[in-house]
């Protein structure tokens, strides 16, 4: 039977992500427009987007938060141009943007020393080969394989290179190990549900260590640098962004982390997205015609939770067409280098209730695309 209820939000997108329930872009303080960022009024405003994340993510003292430009792209590219070249580099790649940064690093950067771990779409690499003496390049979670890490143990405490980490799928949504981590990168527009086109550049001190003490051989543009005269620009992590943002962005973060903070912080936030992927998991475990991509169940991602169905190819996009024809759903089919399949955010500002009516939904969509 078709269903009669419909999700109240239909936004399932793994980029930009559903925004937070309740939200109301009239609600925004946005005394800041039509100021100058370099005013008091703006500084304070992307000052307290560095320090209110810092304060509810829990981060270690000396970690720094900066603005940056160009989403978390920008983010990641700053800090490998910044930061690789002394060191070997371990890169491990699982997905499309991990494959990504092994690309800019390979062909871009044309570093020699480079060690390639790679696995395929649903699989993790065999992450025992970290070399603790290599810089490491990583994703912490595989936004268009629904496959994340289990946790950082292997990633040594005594290592002399340094951790870098693509988090944007994760940060808010799953457990940290803040201690592994040296450059960790994210975007407002994930698991925050925030807008695109900036992003966010968290270093530990011994990422500042390694900027203040090393200069990159190749021409450095203006938006990659972070220091001055060798020392790190202590402003780009107290607002003073290196371009000029959008206020109104910054406007509609700050709500984004004002609502992490009324909902009992991170950890409530890693609790709702958790129930999220619980009720895909339940589906799932009473449909034999759909699977996660994830092969492993402990490296299932929460947040970006990626599946196969027993359709062909063609079938599967036709379901998801279908799916959004009937407004139960949209942007749900599996990122354009993945298998075929469908890829529903399950992040913190989808609620549960709404992903209860899809599954609903997904079985009739399934049950009339078989058949056509």
């Amino acid at each position: 039977m078709k269903p009669t209820l419909k999700p109240a939000n239909p936004n399932f997108s793994s980029g930009p992500c559903s925004k937070r329930p309740g939200y109301n872009i009239n609600a925004l303080k946005i005394d800041t427009l039509g100021r100058s960022h370099r005013s008091a009024l703006g500084k304070a405003a992307l000052g307290r987007a560095c320090t209110d994340t810092a304060e509810l993510l829990g981060l270690p003292e000396g970690y720094r938060v900066g603005v940056v430009p160009a989403s978390d792209t920008g983010a990641v590219e700053m800090a490998l141009w910044s930061l690789l070249g002394p060191k070997p580099v371990d890169i491990f790649a699982w997905e499309s943007f991990g494959e990504g940064w092994v690309g800019d690093i390979t062909n871009q950067l044309k570093l020699n020393d480079i060690q390639t771990y790679r696995a395929d779409y649903g699989q993790l690499p065999d992450l025992s080969q970290a070399n603790p003496n290599h810089d490491t390049v990583f994703t912490w979670n595989g936004t268009t394989s629904g496959v994340k890490l289990v946790n950082a143990d292997w990633i040594s405490d005594q290592r002399s290179g340094l951790t870098i980490c693509d988090a944007t799928s994760a940060v808010f949504a799953m457990e940290m190990p803040w201690h592994k981590l040296d450059v960790i990168t994210f975007s407002w527009q994930k698991v925050l549900g925030g807008e695109g086109a900036h992003g966010m550049l968290i270093l530990s001190p011994r990422a500042v260590e390694r900027l203040e003490s090393y200069t990159p051989a190749w021409p450095m543009p203006k938006i990659f640098r972070m220091t001055k005269k060798g020392k790190l620009n202590e402003g780009i992590f107290r607002g003073e962004t290196i371009n000029t943002p959008s206020m109104l962005c910054v406007a509609d973060y700050l709500d984004a982390l004002d609502w992490i903070r009324s909902i009992g912080g991170v950890r409530a936030s890693i609790a709702r997205s958790k129930a999220n992927l619980a009720v895909v998991e339940e589906f799932v475990s009473t449909n034999d015609w759909i699977e996660f991509l994830a092969q492993d169940p402990a490296t299932r991602s929460n947040t970006s939770v990626c599946l196969t169905l027993s359709l062909k190819p063609d079938q599967v996009k036709a379901l998801a067409k279908l799916l959004e024809a009937e407004g139960v759903a949209y942007d749900i089919g599996a990122y354009r280098d993945a298998p075929a399949g469908l890829r529903i955010w399950c992040g913190a500002t989808v609620e549960q209730s709404d992903l209860q009516a899809l599954m609903l939904w997904l079985a009739w969509g399934y049950s009339q695309t078989k058949q056509s």
